[in-house]
């Protein structure tokens, strides 16, 4: 279980390196979405599921949507669309592929070897210890965390409504 956690933390290190690395901001979702998954088997591999499983469904689930959400809203035009077919080569998908099927293999083989239940070192987390130490001493925190995350909804919102338009003309006015 410890190759696997070492191997999982590896490539979590190196797509992150390839989200800040990116200039096209899809382009680095794609990494964003297997540095979350990389981050969810390193909990497994601590013996923690619930915040694995809260990691996939949480991060790399409804933050990507949410991602996409703004991306869609923004709408860049139809020369983004142009330049995103001209950046979107096979070369675009190669490391993040290839980081994907590093986790996949290491992934079939803990469970090949049945090591599956095997864990680096601590206890098992469950969901209701989570939930208290979350809303215990860590209360301010998550409401802070989630104060930070409805800001940067009403900032997309406002920010997507806003059309790219020259100043003084006519129709230089927010969307309905």
């Amino acid at each position: 279980m410890e190759l696997a956690f070492y191997l999982s933390g590896l490539v979590a290190v190196l797509a992150t390196l390839g989200v800040i690395s990116n200039h096209n901001p899809v382009h680095g979702v794609l990494y964003l979405v297997v540095s979350l998954l990389a981050v969810a088997m390193v909990f497994f591999a601590l013996g923690a599921p619930f915040a694995g499983a809260l990691e996939i469904i949480v991060y790399a689930g409804a933050i990507m949507v949410l991602f996409v959400f703004v991306v869609m809203m923004l709408n860049l035009g139809q020369a983004a669309v142009a330049q995103e077919r001209i950046w979107l080569q096979p070369a675009t998908w190669l490391g993040p592929s290839l980081l994907a099927t590093v986790l996949l293999v290491t992934l079939i083989g803990t469970l090949w070897r049945g090591d599956a239940g095997m864990l680096v070192q601590g206890d098992v987390l469950s969901a209701k210890q989570v939930g208290m130490i979350l809303f215990g001493p860590w209360l301010l925190v998550v409401e802070l965390g989630a104060l930070l995350l409805l800001a940067a909804l009403v900032t997309a919102s406002h920010v997507g409504r806003q059309r790219l338009q020259a100043p003084g003309s006519e129709t230089d006015k927010e969307a309905p």
